[in-house]
């Protein structure tokens, strides 16, 4: 340590000829261009100073722990050069990383790499086209710094370091690390075990933990996967088929045919319908829907996530499959997983098209991945919407702003069509500014509490709106409108707080009552469904069924683990991911036989004393439950799909979808169909959008602010068009934005 001292005293040039100034040297260089790609290569989205500064810090602990290596090697030279190996491998990732990502705005995983020539062909562009200017920033040193090495102008300090000295640099680099790791946990908690978009890992760990990370999970994905074989899922099948729920004869197939629109309530819970704030209703609009006589509407459904949060959701619907245990299953196995879902179900069955609409980053839950192998033709992400900061908030695109904008693509989609439109306003914070709203919040001690109920009124009014476009343009008689709440909005640490407003007379607050807050909404609305308010216990797992169902699909073959909701079969067990349960008579928590707490529904007791026949009843379907969550995990962690492929269904290709160019991909397919085109503009000859009304502050002039379908070359193919293409609805939203104010 003193001989590290004294090397201080150095001059500069001198210090720079020791082997500790060349490490110095190496781990300076690379923690400058990587902070510099992160601001000018990634888009991290750092949101606080503490991020800020992790995105400074987080190259130092990892880039010393790699080059700490090389002072492990007695040989000088040898020592040099291991050095300098790990720093060309290093700055080598770093650049691949800043070509994929401009490409495919993610990073390169090591499935990515293994897959390097499909990596090759997805750029579908030269090298030299590849390349930028700045990339030469990441180039240029390598290069600089090898004629050094060569030239002799960087000397090779011939001194012996000792093995101590060595593991002083490890330990330095590994504390920084740990460091690293403490304070972005204290940000972000859970951040590697509830992992829900590969930036936040870069973002406050960096690359090279991303790298390791990545490495680990795919290890313990494919060891998994080994594992396994054909056999596994007979069992499987077995639950399948003695789980199956026969169709209501009076239902099945009575949307056959219609669009499919898919409105994703983000964090939005049952107790909003028909609640009023000041005298106020909180959600007029879905209210009146609810009660709807041509609305089929569910008063006991439940959202089911686990960690995954809204893609547990998302991979419920699609799939009728549950969540993992931990973190989730859209980012640990979406990108190699196979899947049975909607979209390609629907595709193969009836020719259905399909979309995904989302105002937020495409790599968030991994769905840009995850989306192809569902089978989804289209995935209008945040690239395809307006982008300036005034109309996005939190998570995305304000919701007004995201319906608005959605139309446009809508209307090019062929019919009919399975989309789906995920909102995000109505998400934690619930900050929105008062522009934007009128409503007046409550007053209680929890600002979350306040918040959320003008989020979700702001919710509910661009719902409306959009409700009104589908019938201004014709698409509401010939489509089936499925609104879904996807998890909890307020947490249970909240729900004290918001007991004050639900009852103000209630003593005391239990388990019993957070539970029962877990409900979600399920609304599905049809001209002519004439179905009114179900009773049913279910939850999201029990959608997919339900909705191939009416619109006359059979699901016998399929393996699901939900049930129709209408159908005379359904069990009416409602199993949450922590094992928990609830049915209609019991809500059961907290684990099985003696140390689980069993409620009454009717009346929201403890019962302490069951009777034998209780206990029976209650152990069956706790063993139901755990049976499916078990016989889930084991389909996703082995990825048992693989090994079974239901009669006429032909597995996704994911290879045929790339979502880099929609917009020119659905002008493309309306070109080919020419007079065969089945889509609202070529049934109509002209756009839709000014049938669109909105009162968003951020559109002084709604008729004439909605952009339109821009026009496009379409004879140009590729990633370069996609590019074009995306910078010409962006451009032109916010030239139209500027207009407006200036007016």
């Amino acid at each position: 340590m003193c001989e590290v001292l004294s090397l201080k005293k150095l001059p500069l040039k001198r210090w720079l000829q020791t082997r500790l100034g060349f490490f110095s040297l190496l781990t300076i260089l690379i923690w400058v261009k990587t902070v510099a790609s992160y601001y000018l290569g990634f888009s991290l989205g750092a949101s606080d100073p503490l991020q800020h500064l992790l995105m400074i810090f987080n190259p130092i602990g990892t880039t010393i722990l790699l080059l700490s290596f090389g002072f492990y090697i007695k040989r000088p030279r040898l020592s040099y050069w291991v050095m300098y190996g790990i720093y060309v491998l290093d700055s080598i990732l770093l650049l691949a990383n800043v070509i994929y990502y401009r490409q495919f705005t993610d990073f390169l995983t090591i499935n990515t790499i293994a897959g390097v020539g499909k990596v090759t062909n997805g750029l579908g562009k030269s090298i030299n086209s590849i390349l930028t200017w700045p990339d030469l920033f990441l180039i240029l040193d390598m290069i600089v710094i090898l004629i050094a090495l060569l030239r002799g102008w960087i000397k090779i300090d011939q001194r012996q370091y000792s093995t101590v000295k060595a593991f002083t640099l490890t330990s330095l680099g590994a504390f920084i690390f740990l460091l690293n790791l403490t304070l972005s946990e204290s940000n972000r908690p859970q951040l590697l075990t509830r992992t829900f978009d590969r930036n936040y890992i870069v973002k406050y760990l960096g690359l090279n933990t991303f790298m390791v990370y990545d490495g680990v999970k795919t290890a313990q994905n494919n060891q998994i996967r080994a594992s396994a074989d054909g056999t596994d899922i007979n069992e499987v099948l077995n639950y399948n088929s003695s789980h199956q729920a026969a169709p209501n004869a009076a239902y099945f197939g009575k949307a056959q045919g219609k669009n499919v629109i898919i409105i994703h309530l983000e964090s939005f819970q049952q107790f909003l319908l028909d609640f009023k704030v000041n005298g106020q209703e909180v959600t007029p609009f879905l209210n009146q829907l609810y009660h709807d006589q041509n609305s089929l509407s569910f008063s006991n459904f439940f959202h089911q996530v686990g960690q995954g949060k809204t893609s547990d959701a998302e991979n419920m619907l699609e799939n009728s499959v549950f969540g993992l245990p931990q973190g989730s299953a859209f980012t640990s196995l979406g990108t190699d997983n196979t899947f049975q879902a909607a979209p390609a179900i629907l595709q193969q069955t009836d020719g259905y098209s399909s979309a995904v609409f989302h105002g937020n980053v495409g790599s968030f839950w991994n769905r840009n991945h995850t989306y192809k192998n569902l089978g989804y033709d289209y995935f209008f992400d945040s690239s395809y919407f307006n982008s300036s900061a005034d109309a996005n908030i939190g998570y995305g695109l304000k919701d007004k702003l995201f319906f608005a904008e959605s139309v446009k693509y809508l209307e090019r989609l062929q019919q009919p069509f399975y989309t789906k439109f995920i909102t995000v306003t109505n998400h934690f914070p619930f900050d929105l500014a008062k522009a934007d709203t009128d409503f007046e919040v409550p007053d209680t001690a929890n600002s979350s509490v306040n918040n959320y109920f003008q989020t979700a009124h702001y919710l509910d009014q661009a719902v409306e709106e959009f409700f009104d476009y589908l019938d201004r343009s014709g698409l509401a008689k010939n489509s089936l409108v499925m609104l879904y709440g996807d998890h909890y909005g307020l947490s249970n640490t909240d729900n004290k707080a918001l007991a004050t407003l639900l009852d103000p007379d209630k003593e005391e607050w239990t388990a019993f009552d957070n539970a029962q807050l877990q409900r979600v909404p399920l609304i599905i609305h049809m001209p002519g469904l004439k179905g009114g308010i179900k009773d049913t216990y279910g939850g999201e797992i029990d959608v997919l069924p339900t909705l191939l169902h009416l619109l006359g699909v059979k699901t016998t073959n399929y393996i699901q683990f939900g049930q129709d909701l209408l159908s005379k079969d359904h069990q009416q067990i409602v199993a949450f991911r922590n094992n928990n349960f609830i049915t209609k008579q019991y809500t059961v928590l907290g684990g099985k036989g003696a140390k689980s707490s069993v409620y009454d529904n009717a009346t929201g007791q403890l019962l302490t004393e069951l009777t034998d026949t209780q206990t029976k009843a209650i152990d069956q379907d706790q063993d139901k439950v755990d049976q499916a969550l078990s016989l889930s995990d084991s389909l996703n962690y082995k990825n048992l799909l693989r090994f079974y492929t239901p009669t006429g269904f032909r597995p996704v290709d994911p290879t045929k979808f790339d979502y880099l160019d929609e917009i020119n991909a659905l002008i493309q397919q309306q070109d080919k169909l020419g007079d065969q085109s089945t889509s609202l503009y070529s049934q109509t000859g002209h756009t839709t959008t000014k049938m669109y009304k909105t009162d968003a502050p951020e559109l002084t002039d709604p008729e004439n602010d909605i952009e339109e379908f821009p026009e496009i070359d379409t004879t140009k193919k590729g990633a370069q068009s996609s590019t074009s293409s995306k910078q010409t609805s962006k451009s032109s939203s916010s030239q139209t934005k500027n207009a407006s104010k200036s007016n």
